[in-house]
C-alpha cells in the first residue's frame, strides 16, 4: 500500500495523522472547549436523537449562549471536518468516489460521538453527526473543484 503511493501521498497521510491526532484531542481532551472528564464517581450520559434539535437551540438562544458559542457548535464541527473530506481521497483511490469519502467522513464522526459517550466526555449529539458530515461534504466538493482546476490547467499547457 505505501510503497506505491507517491510523494504527495505520503505527505497528505502525514498531514492526515496529524489532523486525527488534532480533532481527538479537540474532541476529547480540549478544555477550552469544556472537554475532560467528569467528576469522579459522576455518571452523566447525555446524548440528542432529535435531528436539528440542538442547531436550533443554538441559533433560537444565541445571545444568550453567545456568538462564540454559536459559531464553536456549528461552524466548528462543519470545519473540523473539511480535511477529512479533502485529504480522503488524495490518499485513497477508493475515496476517490466522492460518495465513499462522505461516507467515511460520517463514520468517523460516529466513532468519535459513540466515544464520548462510551467514556463520558462531551456528548453524542445526532446534529454533530449531520454538522461534521456537512464538513466532509464540503472537504469532498473542495477537493473536486482543485482537481477540475488542475485538470483544466494542465490541458492548457499541453
Amino acid at each position: 500500500m505505501i510503497r506505491n503511493t507517491t510523494k504527495n501521498q505520503k505527505l497528505c497521510w502525514l498531514i492526515f495523522i496529524f489532523y486525527l491526532i488534532g480533532l481527538m484531542y479537540f474532541m476529547f481532551f480540549a478544555e477550552s472547549l469544556g472537554r475532560g472528564s467528569t467528576a469522579e464517581g459522576e455518571i452523566l450520559k447525555s446524548y440528542n436523537l432529535v435531528p436539528f434539535l440542538e442547531i436550533k437551540r443554538f441559533i433560537v438562544y444565541r445571545e444568550i449562549l453567545g456568538m462564540r458559542a454559536v459559531i464553536l457548535n456549528i461552524f466548528g464541527n462543519i470545519v473540523a471536518f473539511i480535511p477529512c473530506g479533502f485529504l480522503l481521497p488524495v490518499i485513497s483511490r477508493r475515496c476517490k468516489i466522492m460518495a465513499n469519502s462522505i461516507l467515511v467522513g460520517f463514520f468517523i464522526s460516529l466513532l468519535i460521538e459513540m466515544t464520548q459517550l462510551a467514556f463520558n466526555v462531551g456528548s453524542f449529539d445526532v446534529d454533530d453527526l449531520i454538522l461534521n458530515t456537512l464538513g466532509a461534504v464540503t472537504g469532498a466538493v473542495l477537493y473536486t473543484a482543485v482537481q477540475s482546476y488542475r485538470i483544466k490547467k494542465k490541458k492548457r499547457y499541453l
